[in-house]
Parts: structure tokens; C-alpha cells; sequence
């Protein structure tokens, strides 16, 4: 097994035709494996991150007028104690973001089951900030499957397309993120889709993938074998481990997509975590 250079099989489920049925199965396991082995807590650190640098970057004078959030200034220093940083994240902290008042606009792209928008949903409800979720996918019976898990509490607006045609409904957002979305591309529409988010999102976009390291292979291999009920996680988790990146992947990409400002870290289990800030 060559784990130099990454693999560009592709994968099941980027198949046009996929049995309405077999695609839920494989987006209910890939809820349980994102909540499980990291997946929502890598992108809700992402958010968190972005949250955190409205504060630290604009005085409460100004931060208002750029972003359309307010902050409480009787918590101001309580917000400065406690910023959360990026390598030491903790998103059980219930007073750090209990004062944002106005709309934080966050729009993920393939957006998939919707399992990282609900758990950014429930994550925002917990802190008392009120926020305006999108997400948009290719596959129509991805986003029908999302759908089926709105309720009062988790109100996410999707729509079906390429994630190029995004309509905002909503406006721009602040913050774009996709999670398990680049590896299914080619390395010239990866560069591409990383230029689009960085036009698009008023304050920074966030990617969570993977690493690809023999461990994480052969460790998701064997725990599909056992374990998944779904033809289509049994091929396609551990060729997308074959599929993911390398630290000096990702650095080559991002350069050459002309960014410059931008974070790699390392997350349990196997997954990068790249944070690119876009506020001029």
C-alpha cells in the first residue's frame, strides 16, 4: 500500500446513482463516525477559532459596524480572559460567547447529511448566539435526507447544487467550512474551490480532511469490516484516508491558491484542521 502520494480512485459515492436507501445508511454511519472519532469537534474548533478572533482583532468600537456582532461590554474582560485558543480549545465553557447578539452567518459546502451544521446548531443554541446556517450539496437526496432532521430548534437553510452556484439566501457568510469534502478532488479544482472560499466568506473559512497515515487506514478498515452496515463505508472510508493529505500537501495547495494567512493543526484522529482568515 503506497501512502507517498495520494490516491485518486474514485470513490463510491461519487457515483451519480446510489439507491436512495444505501446513501442514508452511509450518511447515518458517517453521522456516527463524525461524532465519535472527531469529525464535528474538529469543525466546531474551526468555528470557535473564527468567533474568537472577531474579539481579538477589532476593537467592540468598530466589530459591530465590520461583522454585524455585537459583544456585551460589560463581558469584555471577561471575553478577553478567557479567549480560547486555537491549541487548547474547550467548547464546554458556557460564558465566552453567552453575548453575541446578532446573526452569525455560517454556510458549509457539500454539505452531505447535515450532521456538522446540527451539531454547529446545537453547539451556538447551548452559548446564545444567534446564528444562520446554510449548507449546499450536490446530490438531492443528501440534502432530503438533511431536511428530515429540521425542527424548531434546528432551523438550516440547503439547497441543491455545485457548490459554485451558492445562492446566500441569507447573505454572505462569515464563515464557509466543508469537512471530508476536498479529498474527492483533483488537486487543480482543489486550488479552485479554495479561491472561491476565499472570495466568499467575510471572515475566514475553515477545511477539516484528513490525514493520510497507514494507522488511520488500516484502523478505519478494520473498524468498517466489523462494524458497518454499508457497502458503501466499507470501500470508501478507507480510500479516502488514501485520498487525504499530507501536511506539505496542504501548504502547496494553499500557496498555490495565492493564500498566504493561514493555520494547519493536526486533530484526533488523522484529520488536518486548515484555518484561513479572508477579512481584508
Amino acid at each position: 500500500m503506497n501512502f507517498k502520494t495520494r490516491s485518486y480512485q474514485s470513490e463510491l459515492l461519487d457515483n451519480d446513482e446510489i439507491p436512495t436507501e444505501d446513501l442514508y445508511q452511509n450518511l447515518r454511519e458517517l453521522d456516527f463516525i463524525n461524532r465519535h472519532l472527531g469529525g464535528h469537534s474538529v469543525v466546531l474548533d474551526g468555528i470557535i477559532y473564527f468567533i474568537n478572533s472577531i474579539y481579538n482583532k477589532y476593537p467592540n468600537n468598530t466589530i459591530n459596524h465590520i461583522f454585524s456582532i455585537n459583544f456585551n461590554k460589560n463581558i469584555n474582560s471577561e471575553l478577553t480572559q478567557n479567549t480560547i485558543q486555537l491549541e487548547n480549545i474547550n467548547i464546554s465553557n458556557n460564558n465566552i460567547f453567552s453575548n453575541i447578539s446578532e446573526k452569525l452567518k455560517i454556510y458549509e459546502i457539500g454539505s452531505g447529511g447535515g450532521d456538522n451544521l446540527r451539531a454547529i446548531s446545537q453547539f451556538l443554541n447551548q452559548k446564545s448566539i444567534s446564528h444562520s446556517l446554510g449548507g449546499i450539496d450536490l446530490k438531492e437526496d443528501c440534502v432530503r435526507f438533511a431536511e428530515s432532521f429540521e425542527t424548531q430548534n434546528t432551523t438550516i437553510n440547503y439547497e441543491i447544487a455545485d457548490y459554485q452556484l451558492a445562492s446566500f439566501a441569507n447573505g454572505q457568510p462569515h464563515i464557509i467550512f466543508n469537512s471530508l469534502f476536498c479529498h474527492h478532488f483533483k488537486d487543480e479544482d482543489l486550488i479552485k474551490m479554495l479561491q472561491w472560499m476565499q472570495k466568499n466568506a467575510q471572515i475566514g473559512f475553515v477545511i477539516a480532511d484528513l490525514h493520510r497515515h497507514s494507522l488511520a487506514y488500516y484502523s478505519i478498515k478494520w473498524l468498517t469490516t466489523l462494524f458497518s452496515k454499508s457497502y458503501l463505508v466499507k470501500n470508501d472510508a478507507p480510500l479516502s484516508v488514501l485520498r487525504g493529505f499530507t501536511r506539505k500537501e496542504w501548504v502547496i495547495l494553499l500557496e498555490k491558491a495565492g493564500i498566504k494567512n493561514y493555520k494547519i493543526k493536526w486533530k484526533w484522529a488523522f484529520r488536518w484542521l486548515i484555518l484561513v482568515e479572508t477579512t481584508k
